[in-house]
């Protein structure tokens, strides 16, 4: 394994198992599986609805909880400072854990300087050992890293051969906060897993075109989270540290770079309208249900 040390010091695995998308059915037998094939940096979050399946599967596992890097994230709606605190107190119970390795705020959307006050009072007592922000574009970044008390840590955000985000990367690095990629894969999107250099380049080390694609991240220093619900999979996106790919490889996939998100944009309106909506419809959800309870 390689590892990514932190701007606070702390050690961080650089490639990990996230579980966005893995369904509740599944969540427990796959963080299980991806334990067994040997990963140890487990990403969950509250909007995938699946932290008490990744609790249990870590407390059946049998490795020692001080093994595991375990990360989740706030979502929008408990953003704020006392409806953060609540939530990460919720998280925890659902993790069954006393503290958190990596807690992110997911969006850059909504009071997250209210919410990032409650993260930063959770660092400090102990209770969380790193923070951090996710889809934070370079602006909102700046922005949490120049007026926040404590500066974040780590930004999770969409990188992969097709996006590289190249240009964000720089101010990042220039603020010292660590870049982890969701979707390194960018889910197949552009028939990405069948692209001819790609290909061509697996080929070359006997590779498949997935584990030139994780080695790419890994030898750009990006944290990497892929998702397999396929045990064969998980170990085929584990098998990464055998090779290293040569600096004209390298140089080849950055021409792969379109320089676009392959799923949407923070930046336009309809986006950022989209979620206030997804976010008050769910805030009805919750009310209708916590009505019924009380009937």
């Amino acid at each position: 394994m390689e590892y990514k040390v932190l701007s606070n010091g702390v050690k961080m695995p650089q490639l990990g198992y996230g579980v966005y998308q893995v369904t509740k059915e599944e969540c427990e037998r796959c963080v299980l599986d991806a334990l067994k094939a040997g990963y140890r940096l487990i990403d969950t979050a509250q909007s995938y609805f699946n932290e008490e399946e990744v609790g249990s599967a870590i407390k059946k596992s049998g490795v020692p909880r001080e093994e595991i890097f375990l990360t989740t994230k706030v979502w929008i709606e408990n953003y704020g400072y006392d409806e953060c605190k609540a939530s990460i107190e919720e998280s925890m119970r659902k993790l069954q854990t006393d503290y958190l390795d990596l807690l992110l705020l997911h969006q850059p959307f909504a009071d997250y300087y209210g919410a990032w006050r409650a993260l930063e009072e959770y660092y400090e007592a102990g209770k969380i050992r790193a923070i951090g922000i996710s889809n934070f574009y370079p602006d909102r970044m700046i922005d949490i890293a120049t007026f926040a008390r404590i500066k974040p840590m780590i930004n999770q955000v969409e990188i992969h051969p097709y996006h590289q985000q190249e240009k964000s990367k720089k101010w990042h690095d220039k603020y010292g906060i660590q870049l982890e990629a969701w979707a390194p894969f960018g889910e197949g999107r552009g028939d990405m897993f069948t692209d001819p250099m790609l290909s061509e380049i697996g080929a070359k080390y006997g590779k498949t075109v997935a584990q030139v694609i994780l080695r790419w991240h890994l030898q750009r220093g990006i944290v990497i989270i892929p998702k397999s619900v396929h045990y064969e999979r998980m170990v085929e996106n584990f098998n990464v540290f055998d090779f290293e790919l040569s600096a004209d490889d390298m140089e080849k996939i950055a021409t792969l770079d379109k320089e676009q998100s392959a799923f949407f944009s923070h930046y336009d309106p309809n986006m950022v309208e989209w979620f206030g909506k997804m976010v008050e419809e769910r805030r009805k959800q919750h009310d209708c249900t916590k009505e019924e309870k009380n009937w």
